[in-house]
């Protein structure tokens, strides 16, 4: 994509969309009050806006609408409570310490309610030093602060309702983009220059971004039934699209090869780059297609793939090495031009008919978040992640409440405790992240800002660069979290001056830069210390689930080779769980490589083990589709033979992992030797032996992950 398209989509995007609608939700109070000669009104208005805000991430608008439901009373509640009782100061350690850790503990119902949490003890800070109101009791403050989250829980919802599709078209896009990025690590396998196994590391962590960019397009398009089978033209186009990118996925993944005997085969042959070249492109198309969508407008072909692939077919041809296995490679991207193909061909069709689309399938491929007590009851033990982080960012609170109230912390010391909030995460490595981006973001957003208000003293300006540091925070904060705390610094620094006509910027700037360095310092040393949570604790059980997930899948074509009929949910809940698993692995083993060396386990065999899954993934979606499309003759007793192998090798080291205490609940496949549905002299015919070297190479990734999870197990 080029870069005047790649700033237009940035410009149609689900970022830039949210801080434009965030920013005139906050803004726009403060403005109409100030005109009226009443900016404290206004900006109380603004602050329960912003809260109001917090839980309003992109996702089905019946999720959003009751978060924000549910947070507008809870803004007046606290509030009133707050400002009722912050004259004590051991009243307010006590409502605190309760406030942290029941809103740590409801982030196991989800990221939506993790995110209600942090805005509610948010609106405890943000009231619980003794700022001047004005003319406004607490009563009349609380309420102004419900109101202006009132006031933006209809803007956003009303967008929703005006631009229903616009959500879904903008999610669909950023998933595509993965995708095409997916499909350039897949042609740098046939560039020498690059190496392999740095290449195999960033597909498998951009596998992970695709897997959560389709659930987000899934549950923006199918938790609703009325928009899925919306008449328009525009909400058959995206249900459809979705559902092909889906597929795309899943061929590239499953074109694996022996990357590394493919480039010493054809080191000298043209091949290679004709292969690199024709990916490229269909990459260049999947972007081409993504910022169509983007900005709402009938895509145009950037090239005429069909042609393109039959020149660098030519091109590779002329090769004299034997080209079988470059046939094999040209014949699946031959498959991905065809789909790419039909989706150009779906703008120009008037009536989509999505009458055979399996909406009820890809219903069940949702995730479906229960919001029983009972899950909340089962985390009050240590072993729960969410309820260590609760205990501890409970205690790091409260010593920094207390710290505050005995040492003269500055006319701000909110900020502190603002600061230990958001960066303080469950697990250690997302903290230590977090506290690096939040202490750059922080001092180099301060440092601009002190200058830009030191050299810049008219305040037509000021608003002007406030206002284009606003949207530029609230469009970074979720996506880009180090460049969404260098516009908030300045945007702060800017309103300050503004709120108090303060013109003492670089005391200011000061504190903020030292209530941040403080609170990451009790943030980053209290996940050392107090209650830890280190990936290893968990990882047996992640690696264990992957294994799981990977028999079942496998289990499939067992079932097919022994004549049983598959149906489609049955195999997409499948894939999905495989997929699921895959990113989940591989999130562990990038956070775990962060974590302090002393406290990692086996992180080499783990990037092993990660990589040795992906590729057994891999040849069994590849196995899966040919076997599902392949006539009954080309089955054989061996094909059963070696499949039984593979799932009893699979099994054993599953097995390794089982703990008595909490069983995982996995099943073996029954295997009846005696319902063998096949002949046992049957020739083999050249579909069969497919079958047979795909099923060769299934049980040798088997093997490896035998031998590593058996290192593992050892140490």
């Amino acid at each position: 994509m080029n870069r005047s398209k790649e700033i237009h989509s940035f410009f149609n995007g689900q970022p830039f969309s949210e801080g434009i609608k965030i920013t005139c939700g906050i803004l726009i109070p403060a403005l109409i009050f100030s005109f009226m000669g009443d900016v404290r009104t206004g900006i109380t208005l603004s602050m329960g806006a912003m809260w109001t805000s917090i839980p309003d991430s992109a996702g089905p608008v019946r999720d959003r609408r009751i978060a924000m439901l549910i947070l507008v009373p809870m803004i007046f509640v606290i509030s009133l409570l707050t400002k009722t009782i912050h004259h004590w100061p051991w009243t307010v350690a006590i409502m605190l310490a309760l406030l942290c850790f029941s809103m740590c503990m409801i982030a196991v119902y989800g990221a939506r309610a993790a995110a209600f949490g942090t805005a509610s003890i948010l609106v405890m800070l943000l009231n619980v030093d003794d700022i001047n109101i004005g003319n406004q009791n607490p009563l009349v403050h609380s309420l102004l602060l419900a109101g202006g989250g009132a006031w933006y829980a209809f803007l956003s919802l009303s967008l929703s309702q005006f631009r229903p599709f616009r959500l879904p078209q903008q999610a669909l896009a950023e998933s595509m983009m993965h995708i095409a990025r997916y499909l350039r690590l897949k042609a740098d396998f046939y560039d020498l220059n690059k190496n392999l196994d740095t290449t195999y590391t960033k597909l498998i962590e951009e596998q992970v971004e695709i897997q959560q960019k389709q659930d987000n397009v899934m549950e923006l398009l199918y938790r609703s039934k009325t928009m899925v089978k919306d008449t328009t033209r525009i909400g058959r186009l995206l249900v459809i699209i979705t559902t092909d990118m889906m597929d795309i996925f899943e061929s590239t993944m499953a074109t694996h090869y022996d990357y590394k005997a493919i480039r010493d085969t054809y080191t000298d042959s043209p091949s290679l780059k004709a292969i690199n070249e024709i990916l490229q492109k269909l990459a260049h198309e999947i972007d081409n297609l993504a910022y169509y969508i983007t900005i709402n407008r009938r895509p145009r072909k950037l090239y005429d793939l069909d042609k393109e692939l039959e020149r660098v077919m030519e091109l590779a041809n002329s090769s004299t090495k034997e080209p079988l296995v470059i046939k094999k490679i040209f014949a699946n991207i031959r498959k991905l031009i065809k789909k790419i193909n039909l989706i150009y061909r779906y703008f120009e069709i008037k009536d989509i008919n999505l009458d055979n689309h399996p909406f009820e399938v890809n219903q069940q491929l949702l995730s479906h978040q229960s919001y029983h007590p009972k899950l909340l009851r089962d985390n009050l033990t240590f072993e729960s992640g969410n309820f260590r982080h609760a205990l501890r960012l409970t205690i790091v609170m409260l010593v920094a409440y207390g710290l505050s109230q005995f040492f003269a912390l500055g006319h701000h010391s909110y900020w502190i405790l603002i600061t230990i909030l958001v960066i303080m995460k469950p697990g250690f490595s997302v903290t230590k992240k977090r506290n690096f981006q939040r202490l750059v973001g922080t001092v180099l957003g301060g440092l601009f800002g002190t200058i830009f208000l030191i050299l810049v003293k008219n305040e037509s300006v000021h608003f002007i660069v406030m206002l284009f540091m606003m949207v530029s925070a609230y469009t970074f904060i979720r996506h880009n979290y180090i460049l969404g705390t260098f516009f908030l610094t300045p945007y702060i620094l800017i309103a300050y001056t503004f709120m108090s006509n303060s013109t003492n910027t670089l005391a200011i700037m000061q504190e903020r830069v030292i209530d941040t360095l403080f609170g990451s310092s009790l943030a980053f040393f209290s996940s050392y210390i107090i209650f830890p949570s280190w990936e290893r604790a968990q990882l047996k059980v992640s690696m264990q689930k992957m294994l799981i997930a990977n028999y079942n899948y496998l289990s499939l074509v067992f079932r097919i080779l022994l004549d049983e009929e598959i149906d489609n949910a049955t195999y997409r809940i499948a894939r999905k769980d495989l997929y699921i698993n895959l990113s989940n692995i591989t999130s562990v083993f990038q956070r775990m490589i962060t974590e302090p060396k002393s406290k990692q386990k086996n992180a080499k065999e783990l990037n092993r083990f990660t990589i040795f899954n992906h590729v057994l993934s891999s040849y069994s979606i590849a196995l899966l589709n040919v076997v599902s499309n392949a006539e009954r003759k080309s089955f054989t007793n061996a094909h059963l033979k070696l499949m039984r192998k593979t799932l009893l090798q699979l099994s054993q080291t599953i097995e390794m992992y089982e703990d008595p205490g909490h069983p995982s609940g996995f099943r073996e496949t029954e295997w009846n030797s005696g319902a063998v549905p096949v002949d046992k002299e049957q020739p083999i015919n050249p579909e069969g032996k497919l079958i047979e070297e795909e099923l060769t190479l299934i049980y040798k990734a088997s093997q490896d992950l035998n031998k590593i999870c058996h290192e593992m197990h050892l140490t």
